[in-house]
């Protein structure tokens, strides 16, 4: 099976170094590049199309949240996972409502880095424990202001849910939406995490109670 190909982005060269040393001696993860600012990131994401990017926020340039809006958007089966020294609300929210796959700190272990890539690779979202914490109040839905349910949900992301709702698999969302079966694994994790749901099966007692696939 071929490796986990990653991306690293950050403006400190020994940070990068490191994070390189520690991924690249594992056998299923590989490095295949670097980048010091976001536009660079953008870039190298579109032309390596690596599995995974674990991208710093504060840089030069395009920060990382605008870097991991651009990669969402233009290489969609690209995984982003954050990793930073911020765990400032503003930015947790700021990176998830982005399109990022999970959230790590830079003082996280060594096996948390490696499982986040793993788990981001195979379609999953990742959070540090501190991250993981702060998740329930920053995603907690508002309040009922109207017919649309999950309001937290992209107009995509809902698709999705609406589908699993009605018990399709994954193979046929991705036939019905016209995506990928990875596409959807990571719309799924996802929605899995805004949502609160911590399998396909609470997801879907979850949205039918919403009227959803109903």
């Amino acid at each position: 099976m071929s490796p986990i190909r990653v991306l690293v982005v950050d403006d400190h060269p020994t940070f990068v170094r490191a994070v390189t040393l520690l991924l690249d001696a594992d056998d299923d993860i590989e490095v295949v590049g670097a980048a010091a600012e976001g536009a660079g990131a953008v870039a190298l994401a579109v032309e390596l199309q690596p599995d995974v990017v674990l991208m710093d926020l504060n840089m030069p340039g395009i920060n990382g949240i605008e870097a991991t809006a651009e990669i969402v958007q233009g290489v969609p089966h690209v995984a982003v996972i954050v990793l930073t020294m911020f765990d400032d609300d503003q930015s947790v929210t700021a990176a998830i409502r982005n399109g990022a796959r999970g959230y790590l700190l830079k003082g996280a272990r060594q096996d948390e880095i490696r499982r986040a890539v793993r788990a981001a690779a195979a379609g999953e979202a990742i959070f540090g424990p501190v991250v993981a914490r702060r998740l329930s109040a920053l995603f907690d839905p508002p309040a009922p202001a109207g017919p649309t349910p999950f309001p937290q949900l992209t107009a995509r992301e809902l698709d999705v849910l609406t589908e699993v709702a009605r018990g399709a698999d994954n193979a046929t969302i991705a036939r019905t939406l016209h995506l990928s079966e990875k596409t959807v694994r990571n719309y799924l994790s996802m929605v899995l995490a805004k949502i609160h749901a911590a399998t396909r099966a609470e997801a879907i007692v979850l949205a039918r109670e919403a009227g959803l696939g109903v």
